[in-house]
């Protein structure tokens, strides 16, 4: 069997058991995912295993340490990953709830009611735990899921997909609803992203390269997020700890995630009183400020001259690029050229600047005086997520349940014809 071959047989599979978990009622998906949760427990020493060949691997290709950490599971970290599948039972199921139901005149009565996509490939690129929230999320929205992650997690991934199978399947999951392609070569991401006769819908999570690729090769509707440049502006009216609390947080909490700061913009009229607070608060955390005129002629040996590149570029590292805005006006116009539509914030004690700049700037999440990295599934109550869309259509921001339905309406008649 090729490649290929092997793929379209998995995705046919995948297909017939979107079909049955489309009828699972939301008890019985709960009773699975609570044997899932068991079943990642009773194999801890399995899945401890394929993860002590990942991480032999990863040390020999001389992968940073802040990767191992995060290709390292332990008990504490399989104990977390089961107790998110127990978390994602508990939430409420989205298949079946009615959006909408009206009559016409003609006596018609019209539901609208969500319903699960299908079968949803995911690619990705990051932490084993992934497999296991991409799985049970699509599970409990009624779908199947073809995954396919990447080659420094093959063990673990490919160990925690064949539990979560295999322990759904005992209690009641249709064979072929978990499967983790065991390729990791990127011919099998155009297989995948060519498989429109079995996949309806297909995201990709990983670094840009790998997003634009699906993008070009794709059939299907992808969910995509390209980058994560994110801005905080720090209003004239802004109280000045509060903003260097949040800049803070923006960029040092997590630098390497989507929605870390990258960008900060400060009104000219409290700029230097700003700086004189956040510009030491910054350099005790590790970061490389890139500035504009006004920053580096106020700390000429601290600061690096910004460049043209720098506006739009997501560091995904200890770095920010600053810059000195005339006004409201100004930030808004930086960012509605060099945003990525993720996660922005103004800090401010002026409620018409802060209505102005959540109603203008177009980004999946706008805060006020919060930081950006509040933009997860987690911290909006959603559970875990399956990613954050900058995408405008089907979904936006943190996708958790409700992102991964569909909708369709059901017409009852008695007997009405259309003259």
């Amino acid at each position: 069997m090729t490649l290929r071959e092997h793929i379209h047989d998995m995705g046919r599979r995948a297909l017939e058991a979107s079909r049955a978990l489309a009828q699972l009622t939301a008890e019985k998906k709960n009773a699975i995912l609570l044997a899932m949760a068991d079943g990642l427990l009773r194999e801890e020493a399995v899945i401890l295993e394929a993860n002590r060949k990942d991480l032999e691997a990863a040390r020999a290709k001389g992968l940073s340490s802040a990767m191992i950490d995060r290709l390292m599971l332990d008990p504490k970290r399989i104990a977390a990953m089961a107790q998110g599948v127990r978390e994602v039972a508990a939430l409420t199921d989205p298949v079946g709830e009615i959006l909408s139901d009206w009559t016409r005149p003609n006596g018609l009565h019209i539901t609208k009611v969500r319903v699960p996509i299908g079968v949803i490939g995911i690619i990705y690129e990051s932490r084993p735990n992934v497999t296991a929230d991409a799985a049970v999320l699509c599970l409990k929205s009624g779908n199947a899921t073809l995954l396919r992650g990447g080659s420094e997690a093959f063990h673990s991934n490919m160990a925690i997909a064949a539990v979560l199978q295999q322990a759904g399947e005992a209690g009641g999951l249709p064979p072929g609803s978990i499967q983790l392609i065991p390729f990791t070569d990127r011919e099998s991401v155009q297989h995948m992203a060519e498989m429109d006769d079995y996949l309806d819908l297909i995201i990709p999570r990983g670094g840009k390269g790998l997003i634009e690729t699906v993008v070009k090769l794709a059939r299907m509707p992808v969910i995509k997020h390209y980058d994560g440049i994110c801005h905080v502006y720090v209003d004239a009216a802004a109280d000045l700890d509060m903003g260097v609390r949040i800049i803070v947080n923006s960029k040092c909490h997590k630098p390497g995630v989507c929605n870390a700061a990258e960008t900060l913009l400060v009104h000219a009229a409290v700029a230097e009183a700003f700086y004189a607070k956040a510009v030491p608060a910054l350099l005790e955390k590790g970061v490389e400020l890139r500035g504009d005129d006004t920053l580096c002629r106020l700390y000429p040996d601290k600061v690096k001259p910004a460049t043209a590149e720098d506006w739009s570029t997501e560091y995904l590292d200890l770095i920010l690029s600053v810059k000195t805005v005339s006004g409201l006006d100004e930030a808004l116009q930086h960012i509605a050229e060099f945003s990525s539509q993720h996660s922005d914030c103004i800090v401010t004690e002026d409620a018409g600047a802060a209505a102005r700049f959540l109603n203008e700037t177009d980004s999946a999440a706008v805060f006020w005086n919060a930081s950006t990295r509040f933009n997860d599934g987690g911290e909006f109550g959603f559970g875990c997520e399956i990613g954050i869309s900058t995408d405008k259509l089907h979904a936006r921001g943190p996708m958790a349940l409700p992102e991964l339905t569909s909708y369709k309406y059901l017409v009852r008649g008695s007997g009405q014809i259309r003259g």
